[in-house]
């Protein structure tokens, strides 16, 4: 499951990307628009600099901005910069799990195709994608 700070990060990312000819955007803006505690995106957005999604100006005019066009990032990067490997299982995110099961594994197989599922559809998927994507129905599974 992708937390708060995943999905606020996308949208912040789709924030900046569609307010982006207005230069810097202040994060108090942001935090308007978006219904989101200033407070929160503070941490958020730090670690969306040090990760190089995003630069940051303080001052006058200041505030942040993308680094790249939105069609230059998937939603892969910025979920994973944010929480982590997408890998479903631990012998599948760190290549020095030792895993006393693995020759034997008979899941092994099945969780290497939900990973692979996993990163092609998020790393198919680019910011311009969402920024041009209608909202619909929310369901649960």
């Amino acid at each position: 499951m992708i937390s708060t700070k995943g999905r606020y990060a996308l949208r912040v990312m789709i924030d900046l990307a569609e307010n982006a000819e207005k230069g810097p955007i202040p994060l108090r803006d942001v935090a308007e628009r978006q219904g989101i505690s200033k407070k929160y995106l503070e941490i958020i957005v730090k670690e969306m600099v040090t990760g190089g999604l995003i630069t940051g100006t303080s001052g006058k005019g200041g505030g942040y901005r993308l680094c790249r066009a939105a069609e230059e990032y998937t939603v892969g990067e910025i979920i994973e910069l944010m929480e982590g490997t997408l890998a479903p299982v631990a012998c599948l995110s760190d290549p020095d799990y030792d895993c006393p099961r693995r020759d034997g594994c008979k899941t092994l197989p099945m969780w290497t195709e939900y990973a692979h599922m996993i990163h092609d559809f998020f790393y198919g998927k680019t910011l311009s994608d969402l920024l041009n994507t209608p909202p619909i129905q929310t369901w649960v599974i």
